[in-house]
């Protein structure tokens, strides 16, 4: 092991390696920032770059790409309150907030700084407990799998807002969207009306930049002339001061450490990602906070959790691929990708075949989140020029990404009028007041609690295995224990409202 390690730190830090790894950092930052562009677009694009490159400095700059990409949805989630990446849906919730409140600078420091930790305890988690993490991934069957979801949809207890029914009711609006389109099992249309438009269903990408980016957009400029802000879209206070950040971000170890440590799990959960690992982080931060009232408007508990927890899934998400040879996510099916053109096998053989390549796929993990970090910090100054710019010029230029975005997805000009479709209708629901992060959960986990049920009920008709399987039974009480953890904190929060 020792000998693999020095071996894969040997071939790493080389300069033409290090320089490749910078370089991939920057990419996968500012990929990320934009919104609609995600991180497996950024990934894919730089796989055929790779082909040149020896073994390691290949997957070490696409590892580089990847570890960037988390962090970069920071950006545009809240100088704008728009997610730059899936992953960043709850770092919206605090971040913008924050951002409009007159300190921007402070949003994009903690998130920095909480995703740089993320990263590292992921990094050294991946280090110490690989193999033995992969094998509990591995034995979740379809059960398990369906019960994990359960117990993610209680997240919509935290996201629901001011009204548990109206937030419970753009959960189950989620739920019914990602049943429109093709049967995820048999590939039948479903509620389609015979209408081209609904053929392929409605992209969960393509909700979440309708949903989060043209409902937003369409509020600013709403707002252009009535808001306190002027012309521009949040206060021209620039002040970016990362070690007052560093210091209030380990104000909170034990979220930190909580958030990152749910990060790492939901990523070996193949199939999760950082979607799910952001907001379970969240929720369950703000459930364990002395204050859960202040989330939602700018609390830095709510950032450091969502930005630990989306950051830790990127070492999260390489266990069951290097212990299993299972990928996690797709990211990771295209890391895959780029070991197998280089002729190295994937399976439980990796760690014995190739050892100083595993090891320095670990280093470089840990020394891209140095990368990121320095990158971060440096470059925040010029994105925090954002806030200067008028809202005229910024709100086409963000419409036109998304649009390229959805685009790109699956190059289907149906796409692109489903986006403005659901982003009107996103704003509509935000006017009336309905919380619209409920309604994104749903479109997420909906195909993947259907697809498990239906996969479980296939192997086996007899329902009750759900509650007999150990790990089944545990989520499925943590998910009771969940909602009602969240009913108490409501009505305890009930007198001090009607006191207030």
């Amino acid at each position: 092991m020792t000998e693999a390690l020095f071996a894969g730190m040997d071939q790493l830090f080389t300069l033409s390696t290090m320089a490749t790894m910078l370089l991939g950092v920057v990419a996968g930052v500012i990929a990320s920032a934009i919104p609609g562009f995600t991180i497996t677009m950024a990934i894919v694009l730089t796989l055929p770059l790779t082909f040149t490159m020896a073994p390691l400095q290949g997957i070490a700059t696409m590892l580089a790409v990847y570890v960037g990409g988390y962090s970069g949805g920071l950006i545009s989630a809240a100088l704008l309150g728009i997610p730059g990446t899936p992953s960043s849906v709850a770092t919206t919730f605090d971040a913008f907030p924050m951002a409009r409140s007159g300190q921007p600078g402070r949003a994009l420091a903690l998130g920095i700084w909480s995703s740089f930790f993320g990263a590292l305890v992921s990094a050294i988690v991946l280090i110490i407990a690989a193999p033995p993490l992969a094998m509990i991934a591995v034995k979740l069957g379809a059960w398990e799998y369906f019960s994990l979801i359960i117990f993610a949809m209680t997240v919509v207890a935290s996201l629901v807002g001011k009204s548990m029914l109206k937030g419970v009711m753009t959960g189950l609006l989620g739920l019914f969207i990602a049943t429109v389109g093709a049967d995820p099992m048999m590939g039948v249309a479903r509620f389609t009306f015979d209408i081209d438009l609904l053929a392929n269903g409605f992209p969960f990408l393509v909700v979440l930049i309708g949903i989060f980016a043209v409902s937003q957009l369409l509020q600013e400029v709403e707002d252009a002339e009535q808001t306190q802000h002027g012309k521009q879209l949040i206060p021209a206070n620039v002040a970016f001061k990362p070690l007052d950040a560093l210091r209030e971000t380990l104000a909170y170890p034990i979220n930190l450490i909580r958030s990152s440590l749910v990060g790492v799990f939901i990523g070996a959960v193949p199939g999760a990602g950082g979607s799910i690992a952001n907001l379970l982080a969240y929720d369950q931060a703000k459930r364990a906070s002395k204050t859960p009232e202040e989330f939602g408007t700018g609390t830095p508990e709510g950032v450091i959790a969502s930005e630990s927890g989306n950051s830790a899934t990127s070492g999260g998400g390489l266990i069951p691929m290097i212990a299993l040879g299972i990928p996690g996510s797709a990211v990771d099916a295209v890391l895959m990708a780029s070991l197998m053109v280089h002729g190295i096998g994937i399976g439980p053989r990796l760690i014995l075949d190739h050892g100083d390549l595993v090891y320095g796929m670990f280093m470089a993990m840990l020394l891209a989140a140095f990368m990121v970090l320095v990158v971060c910090l440096f470059s925040m100054r010029f994105f925090l020029r954002v806030t200067n710019v008028p809202r005229s010029v910024i709100v086409p230029v963000v419409l036109v990404c998304c649009v390229v975005g959805a685009f790109a997805l699956n190059n289907r000009v149906t796409d692109i009028y489903l986006l403005l479709g659901v982003g009107i209708f996103g704003y509509i629901l935000s006017k009336l007041d309905y919380p619209l992060a409920p309604l994104v959960l749903g479109v997420i986990l909906g195909p993947i609690a259907e697809t498990n049920l239906r996969r479980a009920l296939m192997t086996d008709e007899n329902w009750t295995l759900f509650f007999t399987r150990p790990i089944s039974l545990t989520l499925l009480i943590l998910a009771v224990v969940s909602v009602a953890f969240a009913i108490r904190q409501r009505l305890r929060q009930r007198p001090s409202e009607k006191t207030a």
